[in-house]
């Protein structure tokens, strides 16, 4: 039996979709051309648009940090100036693209647990003519906050700069309205809340601004402009596509759908969440977050102030139950993360709990258990 997953992707993935992958096709087969052009329409339609919004979608192979780097490296023009806000670990490395990009930026960097705030943004806009794009994570996956991508959306709209969003670990789950909060180019992959395989990403582009883009690129292979031209053509990606993947990925969107959208996937995240923050506080466990600032897709703990707690034992206990957390990646806070997406059910949560619960017993910490 596979280990259970709580972590923000890859995730556990149904037996349906696993299966999708036995299969071969051809790349430039008729049948698998159909495929991706039907992925590329779904997707659209998952998000709530129409070409006739002006919106298309373009499939990046690799994973989704190669899909920013292709929205990155190819949408901005060698005089555009980028203002980046960043509070963790993903949005700094939108940063290191750019810098390796020669791209000017601004960054406004925050603490991981503060959301980025509207005023400071508003400020460097009034103050600085010749920004060009504004970028932002929208779930931060170092800590699982959801920052204000409609805020900073109303922002870019009313200062007229282009938006682009890392919607990685949120799309999916997370109700994302692209044309109320202008975002010009999303981003998120295969192997998030759609509950694909790993593979490759997708893109939600503003046609008209993704027109402007050609020459632009800095790479050659992630191009975003060449393979949004080549797809609208013929459907081919220009290099080997991740057929199987791609053959998953379709039945993801089946599962999807047969689960009631993103709405009813969003309503069992939000359980899965709420039970795991009930159960984890019963064993005397702390956010890093707030609240009102926690999203629901994976949560970050701080490590229990206890001379007994060994994180090395504890993941690797957990794990000999079949139970997989995830490192923390906070830059000065010692922390563990726990997702709650993929194929997990209330009955997986309580099965982590109790994990915990055993662990911590075993480590000496049972007086860290609420009576």
């Amino acid at each position: 039996m596979d280990n259970k997953l709580f972590t923000p992707g890859p995730l556990n993935t149904k037996l349906s979709v696993k299966e999708a992958m036995l299969h071969d096709m051809g790349s430039r087969d008729k049948e698998f051309l159909e495929v991706v052009n039907e992925i590329r329409s779904e997707l659209l339609d998952i998000a709530g648009l129409t070409p006739e919004d002006g919106y298309d979608t373009v499939l990046m192979q690799g994973s989704g940090t190669f899909g920013v780097e292709s929205v990155i490296s190819t949408v901005i023009p060698n005089y555009g100036h980028l203002l980046l806000l960043t509070n963790g670990a993903y949005g700094d490395r939108m940063k290191q693209m750019a810098e390796v990009y020669g791209i000017r930026t601004t960054t406004l960097k925050y603490k991981e647990n503060i959301v980025p705030l509207l005023e400071d943004a508003e400020d460097v806009l009034q103050n600085d003519t010749t920004i060009t794009h504004m970028a932002i994570v929208h779930c931060e996956t170092t800590t699982g906050i959801f920052n204000d991508i409609e805020g900073i959306g109303l922002l870019a709209r009313k200062y007229n700069k282009v938006f682009i969003v890392d919607a990685m670990s949120s799309f999916g789950a997370v109700p994302i309205n692209l044309k109320a909060c202008s975002i010009d180019f999303l981003v998120s992959s295969s192997n998030k809340c759609i509950e694909g395989v790993p593979g490759f990403s997708f893109v939600f582009a503003n046609s008209s601004i993704l027109e402007t883009c050609a020459g632009q690129a800095r790479t050659v292979s992630l191009d975003l402009y060449s393979q949004w031209i080549d797809m609208k053509k013929n459907g081919q990606f220009r290099f080997t596509p991740p057929i199987q993947t791609i053959l998953a990925f379709r039945k993801a969107i089946g599962e999807l759908r047969s689960e009631g959208g993103i709405e009813k996937r969003a309503e069992r995240y939000r359980l899965n969440y709420q039970r795991l923050i009930e159960g984890t506080e019963a064993l005397g466990l702390k956010t890093y977050l707030n609240k009102k600032d926690q999203g629901y897709i994976i949560t970050s703990f701080l490590f229990p102030e206890h001379l007994n707690f060994d994180f090395t034992r504890f993941y690797e206990s957990l794990h000999e139950r079949g139970q997989v957390i995830y490192q923390g990646k906070l830059s000065d806070t010692n922390c563990f993360r726990i997702g709650n997406i993929g194929q997990l059910y209330l009955d997986d949560i309580e099965n982590l709990l109790t994990a915990i619960k055993e662990v911590l017993e075993e480590m000496g910490m049972t007086f860290c258990i609420a009576n």
